[in-house]
């Protein structure tokens, strides 16, 4: 069911432009949606407090504005209920929103991460030399970049008060088709044509720079992962190092189109681990925002004897989905539409769903005995943090880098539909089940058993402090 703009939004000599009386409609499909079928509306705010905001962005979208507009105020909705898996998806968005609101737009020549509030360049897209690698850039246009990144984060999907994820998501990686920031800073402050930025070098020296902006097309050449995940081709590297040690590098688990066996990579990856006689297993899964359980074939290569997990309850809020919401809801699985039949009433009008297996992993050869380290960073979330959780729960491995993303209350996610609003044409993620720990739990990400900063230094010098910081410890 593919999603339109409004009339009034096509053609190029027509300025973007929503009707209030029209789109405030949408607002009521979004609310009997949410408040119906979202697991974890609920979870971080009270009801009084999702339908406040429900109610000013009811009356928000009551006036006429651009799509720019509509798209701004319903993401800072939906970032607010501060699940990882609730936002207006760039991804799914119909082409008409994504030309309008993320194709032709102004891009800063460089990419970056933010370390402690700053933004840190990692690479060049410019000729200006004063751009370097590890360059801190203090302003934009004027604006001082800490004040950027404070405007920006209420935007940014994340789950709980996790901010470094969402700060993650922000910086500039060179791994994502459509960069957040890319799209949510064009959005706030639009219309650049060039940027007069200040920056600090690595030594200290101060500098004022004028540069040009990039293209998409010129964004998109410096992506990091090059294999498109939907090819028959491995996006995963397995390397041996001297001493006995190998590195498994695993940037993404978004394996669902994938027509690569990865699967049978894990079998031909542990069968020469255990031929070379492996004594440690470094993990590398920083950047990895999580897709498929992988990491559940590596736990299973890992014991001698099931594993049992923790309890965590599967929670729906419907049993069958309500037939005035089914023109708006796509998804690739029509049994979603009764994900809840048969599932057992919990208070707070939830169902449980039956765990059955699930929460079970069974030993598969064959089995690495050695020392395993796991790689992490703020990117990481959904699968990729489950992962990690069992790691550090059970004791199968050393933890070194950055804290995590997601969060340790839990998730919402595993199903999905998309949520498609007719008047406005913008699409919301709705996740449909809610992933529940039985036992009170932090509102943060996992804190690694040995934590390695990066700083700017460490990026100009070409420096992993994360990797050196593993390989150390291999090395006694």
């Amino acid at each position: 069911m593919a999603s339109m703009l409004p009339a009034s939004l096509r053609g190029a000599d027509t300025a973007p432009h929503l009707v209030g009386s029209k789109i405030k409609r949408d607002i009521a499909i979004l609310r009997s949606a949410y408040t119906q079928m979202h697991p974890g509306l609920y979870r971080y705010s009270t009801p009084a407090q999702i339908n406040a905001r429900l109610a000013l962005l009811e009356q928000d979208w009551g006036r006429d504005q651009s799509l720019a507009s509509a798209y701004l105020s319903l993401s800072r909705f939906l970032a607010s209920v501060k699940c990882g898996h609730t936002y207006a998806n760039f991804y799914n968005q119909s082409e008409p929103v994504q030309q309008a609101l993320f194709a032709d737009i102004p891009r800063v020549p460089f990419l970056f991460l933010w370390i402690k509030g700053q933004m840190v360049i990692t690479a060049n897209q410019s000729e200006n030399a004063l751009l370097a690698a590890g360059t801190v850039v203090t302003h934009v246009n004027g604006i001082p970049t800490k004040a950027i990144l404070k405007r920006l984060i209420p935007y940014v999907r994340a789950d709980g008060s996790n901010d470094a994820k969402r700060a993650a998501l922000l910086g500039l990686r060179g791994q994502d088709d459509w960069e957040t920031f890319d799209i949510f800073f064009n959005l706030l402050y639009p219309g650049a044509s060039e940027y007069v930025l200040r920056v600090t070098g690595v030594e200290g020296h101060r500098s004022t720079v004028r540069v040009g902006t990039v293209s998409l097309e010129k964004r998109r050449s410096a992506k990091r992962i090059a294999k498109d995940s939907r090819s028959n081709e491995a996006i995963w590297r397995i390397d041996f190092r001297s001493g006995g040690t190998a590195i498994l590098t695993m940037p993404s688990w978004g394996l669902y189109d994938s027509k690569w066996d990865w699967e049978a990579y894990l079998d031909a990856s542990f069968e020469e681990i255990r031929t070379r006689n492996i004594k440690t297993l470094i993990i590398d899964i920083r950047d990895n925002e999580g897709g498929l359980d992988c990491g559940n074939e590596i736990i299973a290569r890992l014991i001698e004897k099931p594993l049992v997990l923790e309890a965590i309850e599967r929670r729906v809020r419907y049993r069958s989905a309500p037939a005035n919401l089914k023109p708006y809801l796509d998804t690739w699985d029509p049994s979603f539409a009764t994900l809840g039949e048969g599932a057992g009433e919990l208070p707070g009008g939830f169902f449980l769903l039956d765990s059955g297996p699930a929460n079970n992993i069974a030993p598969k050869g064959p089995r690495f005995s050695g020392k395993m380290i796991v790689l992490t960073n703020a990117e990481i979330s959904s699968a990729s943090f489950q992962f990690v959780n069992i790691v550090k729960s059970y004791g199968l491995g050393t933890i070194i880098g950055e804290q995590t993303g997601g969060n340790r209350r839990g998730i919402n996610g595993g199903s999905f539909y998309f949520l498609r609003l007719p008047n406005s044409g913008l699409e919301a993620d709705l996740p449909l089940v809610g992933f529940y720990r039985t036992t009170p739990q932090p509102d943060a990400g996992i804190v690694p058993d040995i934590p390695v900063d990066v700083t700017a230094r460490d990026i100009a010098m070409g420096r992993d402090p994360v990797m050196d910081r593993a390989l150390q410890l291999v090395q006694g």
